[in-house]
């Protein structure tokens, strides 16, 4: 790293740095496409260029596996650029930074069932995508933000669904229950509701509540009639 005196961008125009770091982030050279962007940014703060590039700056982040400084970029930019025209796109990067996030290539190469691991990326995303569809339903990235919100849908119902049968396991009907009934109660119209329902009928049995019982299993033959057991959760995620 260069001394300030001895930097030789440190006479370049707003036009210069932002273009060499525009350059940088096509060609996939993203550390370095950050550190122009930052200069850009320190040296031009209040610049039409400066403000389009704290927003490629964010993406760069994104790219270079830097899933904290992303979101902090995306967040400032949301909260000091409401207004901008490319706002929608930092809303849709919150969604996609977190989408990414404790997806490893093991867990891609292995396809690994991701609503084992710990929901709280996944709920988080579908919030950011969530958001960008409700403020921006004309938006260019909504179409990709609603698909990849049924994934993550399906991936957050299977998470309580893998919770409920640890509970049943320990013998904790009552949790259990909970549990699978707040998928039925959340989750409409994701295959884990076929799974909950089928919790809910043994939890309850085995807590002596057989009208809920019945009731359940009734709604579990009604509309997944050819529902044969708990099965294996992971078949419902979407995969």
């Amino acid at each position: 790293m260069w001394g300030e005196e001895q930097d030789p961008t440190r006479d370049w125009s707003a036009r210069r740095l932002y273009d060499t770091a525009k350059d940088n982030l096509e060609r996939g050279a993203y550390e370095e496409a950050i550190e122009y962007y930052e200069k850009l940014e320190n040296r031009y703060p209040f610049g039409p260029l400066a403000i389009q590039g704290q927003l490629d700056l964010a993406y760069a982040y994104y790219k270079s596996d830097e899933p904290a400084s992303a979101l902090a970029a995306a967040d400032r930019f949301i909260q000091l650029h409401p207004r901008h025209s490319n706002v929608d796109y930092a809303y849709y990067l919150k969604g996609l930074v977190r989408f990414a996030e404790g997806s490893s290539l093991l867990d891609r190469f292995f396809r690994k069932d991701r609503s084992e691991h710990d929901a709280s990326a996944a709920l988080v995303s579908f919030r950011a995508f969530e958001e960008l569809v409700q403020r921006f339903p004309e938006s260019r990235y909504t179409e990709d933000a609603r698909q990849r919100m049924v994934y993550l849908k399906n991936v957050l119902a299977m998470h309580e669904i893998h919770a409920a049968r640890y509970y049943m396991k320990r013998e904790a009907w009552l949790a259990a229950a909970n549990r699978a009934r707040y998928v039925v109660e959340n989750y409409q119209g994701t295959p884990a509701v076929s799974h909950a329902l089928a919790v809910m009928t043994m939890a309850y049995r085995r807590l002596g509540l057989d009208d809920f019982s019945a009731d359940a299993a009734r709604v579990l033959r009604l509309n997944y009639p050819d529902y044969t057991g708990l099965g294996e959760p992971g078949s419902a995620t979407g995969h």
